[in-house]
């Protein structure tokens, strides 16, 4: 946007009539470009120049030759920083070069009913020149008069290769913890492939498919453990400076069948989190979202879908 003494100035040079001097380009086209370029702002030293040629045909390869040079400059400035930044991440520590987002929210009433629940995740990425590492971590835990009804919890994490802007390799280790769904633990590991479908300021959406192995124990001390296959999806949307909506989505299916003529049920397993942010500051955020788990063959006692809706604050970092 043009800032509004640029553009008085721009003005002030129109209705100035070009007087002879010995510096072919006028006092008045040579004072309002020196002034956008001192401004800082590339859109304000374009508008100006076009400006300047509007006003000052006669002396457009003056013009031309000072918008090459500042291009170049510019150009020249770009490189240099691009240049020390990726110096700065191929320098930095393990632990440095993190940014994040967490989340917190809970309650507890007394009285006629005595309740307490809590809820909290954990998310760090940090992107390298070819690498990016994702660490993700979420705790849900709900006791109400003595009886423990809700104990979730969950650590991901995902290393990616980018092989070009699009094509990325993955791998992924996850630990979970359940006991409504009958599982004390289930770790699974997994690897693949990835695709950046859309990649743009607004919108980000990938899949990523691949083999995984996936060990269950269970609450009643039996165990299992299957190779399975892996489908996720991300998707995030900035609809407006201050509004997200974002959607991710992981699926395992395991193979049914084990060693030999054994048989057992194949199960498939579904998590899915839909969320809408809205921005409160540089640094929080309020998020409400929807969380929908699905078993397919839950143990004795346990039903197949389970669903969470919750609102919750997020500080970002």
């Amino acid at each position: 946007m043009i800032k509004q003494p640029i553009i008085a100035l721009a003005w002030l040079a129109l209705a100035t009539p070009a007087a002879a001097q010995d510096d072919p380009l006028p006092d008045a086209a040579r004072a309002m470009i020196d002034a956008a370029i001192a401004n800082g702002d590339a859109d304000d030293v374009e508008a100006v120049i076009n400006a300047a040629r509007a006003a000052f045909p006669d002396d457009r390869a003056q013009i031309d030759a000072i918008w090459t040079d500042y291009q170049a400059q510019q150009a020249a400035l770009a490189a240099e920083t691009a240049a020390a930044e990726e110096a700065e991440i191929r320098q930095a520590g393990l632990f440095e070069n993190w940014s994040g987002q967490g989340q917190i929210g809970g309650f507890q009433s007394t009285g006629n009913s005595d309740e307490f629940g809590v809820t909290a995740a954990l998310q760090l990425e940090r992107e390298g020149i070819d690498w990016e590492h994702r660490l993700r971590a979420s705790a849900d835990y709900r006791r109400s008069e003595g009886v423990t009804s809700r104990e979730q919890f969950q650590v991901q994490y995902e290393p990616r290769y980018q092989i070009n802007e699009r094509l990325f390799a993955f791998g992924l280790a996850q630990f979970e913890r359940d006991s409504r769904q009958g599982f004390s633990a289930r770790y699974s590991a997994s690897g693949g492939l990835g695709y950046r479908v859309i990649d743009n300021d607004a919108v980000e959406f990938s899949v990523k498919a691949g083999p995984a192995y996936r060990v269950t124990e269970f609450v009643d001390g039996t165990s299992t453990s299957r190779l399975a296959g892996l489908l996720g999806l991300d998707f995030d949307w900035q609809v407006s400076d201050t509004i997200k909506f974002t959607q991710d989505a992981n699926s395992t299916v395991e193979t049914g069948g084990e060693a030999l003529l054994i048989v057992d049920s194949s199960n498939t397993s579904l998590s899915a989190v839909t969320g809408i942010e809205a921005g409160i500051s540089d640094s929080l955020t309020a998020r409400l979202s929807w969380t929908i788990e699905y078993d397919s063959n839950p143990p004795a006692g346990a039903v197949s879908t389970d669903t969470l809706t919750r609102f919750t604050l997020i500080y970002g970092f």
